[in-house]
């Protein structure tokens, strides 16, 4: 055998059987080695986050944009003093902004990792439970559906198309009497 390659008894040249280069995990010969050593792997677990945009996918933008204005707000012919009035607005804003960082130091983390088993378990089920017996009930129900179409192809077209033409002979005719 020469490389990857090997010639039989009559002269003719045949690649290597697979069991001879190796695999892709544990590879034998060096050009499949060298091949996976190139491939970068990216891991999803240790992506980049965005750090400026959090919410990329626009999921909290009702609850984002709850302002000073949107809550509290003086119709004219009614107005507080304006120390009060920018007082209240820097009162607002700045706790809205503390407290939010607040309870995000406190119950992110628990909140995230409550999350994420909550995900974990709904995935586990959809991929090892739910998809499967979705699938077997629909191979299950092909059998029965092709048996009930058989019986109403059988049974009911004729009956109806019967009775589709005893009634198309019937004529209606409308007269006003004044």
């Amino acid at each position: 055998m020469s490389g990857s390659h090997y010639v039989d008894s009559e002269g003719l040249l045949h690649p290597a059987p697979a069991r001879d280069q190796g695999n892709i995990y544990k590879p034998h010969n060096k050009a499949m080695a060298e091949e996976l050593s190139e491939k970068e792997l990216h891991d999803v677990h240790t992506k980049e986050i965005d750090l400026v945009n959090r919410d990329p996918k626009h999921l909290n933008d009702d609850v984002v944009k709850i302002d000073f204005e949107d809550v509290i707000a003086e119709p004219e012919g009614t107005h507080s003093f304006d120390g009060i009035w920018k007082a209240s607005f820097t009162t607002f804003t700045v706790t809205k902004y503390w407290f939010y960082r607040l309870l995000a130091a406190i119950f992110g983390i628990p909140l995230a990792l409550i999350w994420g088993i909550y995900f974990a378990i709904l995935s586990f089920l959809h991929i090892w439970a739910v998809v499967p017996c979705i699938r077997s009930y629909l191979i299950e129900i092909q059998c029965i559906s092709r048996v009930y179409s058989i019986c109403i192809h059988t049974f009911c077209d004729p009956l109806f198309e019967a009775i589709g033409k005893i009634f198309s002979s019937i004529q209606a005719t409308v007269r006003k009497e004044i």
